[in-house]
């Protein structure tokens, strides 16, 4: 069973394909680092937990998409339901980075009246010497959608955790401040058996039955 949790949080990696989506996710939930993953077709599943505050676990429920246009029609029907999303560029890879704001717009769009909550990370840093993307244009870009931008490598497991821990706890953040909330019909958020103190959901709203990933 799973260990007690407060809240779930649903989130989506999203980015152009072989940025390293999988190698940063099972960096961060498995710690281990594998030079050659296969692909992802379709969408992948990961469960980790984040212990966000003392006494507050959050449960995060990952969904891991494939970049490739071919799955864009599955991928897509994952978005609504999901409160936060990791946006990858390769940072050895101009054309993953042109690529950003067409995926942010592309799923903003697409959970209205919902809102994902993004964090920026230019992924590869071990890479320096390849590097076709500088840290100012990371940040800049990142400034310009109003998200945080942090650098990350999965290979050398730099900046990994905090990445992660970094979008929990913006999400975190959104709940407290009623920025999103625990709604019906709406698997983003979910209430745990325990409610965290001082965050209850709002009165209307009841936990949405959990998807099913048919991978």
């Amino acid at each position: 069973m799973d260990p007690q949790w407060q809240y779930q949080f649903r989130i989506i990696l999203l980015g152009d394909s072989t940025v390293g989506k999988s190698s940063l996710l099972k960096r961060y939930t498995e710690d281990v680092f594998i030079d050659f993953i296969n692909q992802t077709v379709g969408v992948d599943f990961y469960v980790q937990f984040f212990e966000v505050e003392p006494g507050v676990r959050i449960k995060l429920q990952f969904w891991d998409t494939a970049g490739q246009e071919r799955f864009r029609s599955v991928t897509r029907s994952y978005y609504r339901n999901s409160v936060g999303g990791l946006l990858l560029f390769d940072m050895t890879n101009r054309d993953s980075f042109e690529h950003v704001r067409e995926w942010y717009q592309e799923v903003s769009e697409r959970v209205q009246p919902h809102r994902v909550l993004f964090v920026l990370a230019g992924h590869k840093s071990d890479l320096e010497a390849e590097r076709t993307v500088s840290r100012k244009e990371g940040e800049r870009l990142a400034e310009s959608l109003g998200l945080p931008y942090i650098e990350t490598s999965a290979k050398t497991n730099s900046n990994v955790v905090q990445a992660f821990e970094l979008l929990c706890r913006t999400i975190y953040q959104a709940l407290q401040s009623g920025e999103v909330a625990v709604r019906k019909g709406w698997d983003g958020v979910k209430s745990g058996a325990v409610q965290a103190q001082g965050l209850k959901p709002r009165k209307e709203a009841e936990p949405a039955a959990s998807s099913t990933c048919s991978c």
